[in-house]
């Protein structure tokens, strides 16, 4: 196989990477707007407000979390980091930040109930379809692992046989729908649904960029391991909770 992956249209070519966010994108919507459709706790004005919220916040924290990831490019590099901090983003960044823009969106507009139950699988859906693209963009997406003599390793074009960990986040993510559908059969309150998922992916993540050849300033892991670590701190009560199991009656 080689990287990246290009697929054709007629005579248009199209890259792994735009085609497949753009599926991502496309798809995680569709799944909102049906979740939002079918049961919502907050009237439609405010759950307007709040994706906005949520997207603008998502936007900022995908560009500052993926600054932060590459400081180090600053001054080895100063072309490439304003190059991947203008055409980059982390999921990490875009989730935390999203979240903080509800937040502040849901303070404005005095809406006091949790409001991300419904984000859950479109988040997760979406993100196993953009991390297709990531896999098949290869080494210009700088989301593969380090060298491996595992025989599932991946040469992205270099030479040298790699983790494949977007694949490992995308099996992770079927896992987690999995778990999640398993756990929604037990009791749970509203909004726990989404801490779940939260503290889940972030403790996966923050595992598996060990296995990624970043910048590690902060006591030996990255700014994304930083931030996923700090978000689990702040939910640590929903951990225990997590695997807390109560029949519904």
């Amino acid at each position: 196989m080689n990287f990246p992956v290009y697929f054709w249209l007629g005579s248009l070519q199209i890259h792994p990477h735009i085609l497949f966010e753009s599926l991502a994108y496309t798809v995680a919507l569709r799944l909102l707007l049906r979740n939002v459709g079918k049961k919502d706790l907050i009237a439609p004005s405010q759950r307007s407000s709040v994706m906005v919220g949520g997207m603008v916040g998502a936007l900022i924290g995908a560009k500052v979390l993926v600054g932060l990831q590459h400081l180090d490019l600053i001054w080895q590099n100063p072309q490439e980091f304003l190059f991947i901090f203008l055409q980059g983003k982390t999921v990490v960044g875009a989730l935390l930040g999203g979240l903080i823009g509800v937040e502040i969106t849901k303070k404005i507009i005095g809406v006091r109930q949790s409001t991300g139950d419904a984000f859950v699988y479109p988040l997760i859906v979406g993100t196993a379809v953009g991390r297709i693209g990531c896999f098949l963009t290869g080494l210009s997406d700088r989301t593969y692992g380090v060298a491996t003599t595992l025989p599932w390793g991946v040469d992205f074009g270099d030479g040298i046989s790699r983790h494949p960990t977007q694949l490992y986040e995308i099996m992770f993510l079927i896992c987690l729908i999995v778990f999640l559908q398993f756990r929604r059969r037990y009791r749970y309150e509203n909004g726990d649904l989404f801490k779940f998922y939260l503290v889940l992916y972030l403790s996966f993540r923050f595992l598996i960029d060990f296995l990624k050849p970043d910048f590690h300033p902060f006591l030996g892991i990255s700014a994304i391991q930083f931030a996923a670590l700090l978000a689990i701190l702040y939910y640590h009560r929903s951990i225990t909770k997590i695997f807390q199991i109560k029949k519904v009656y």
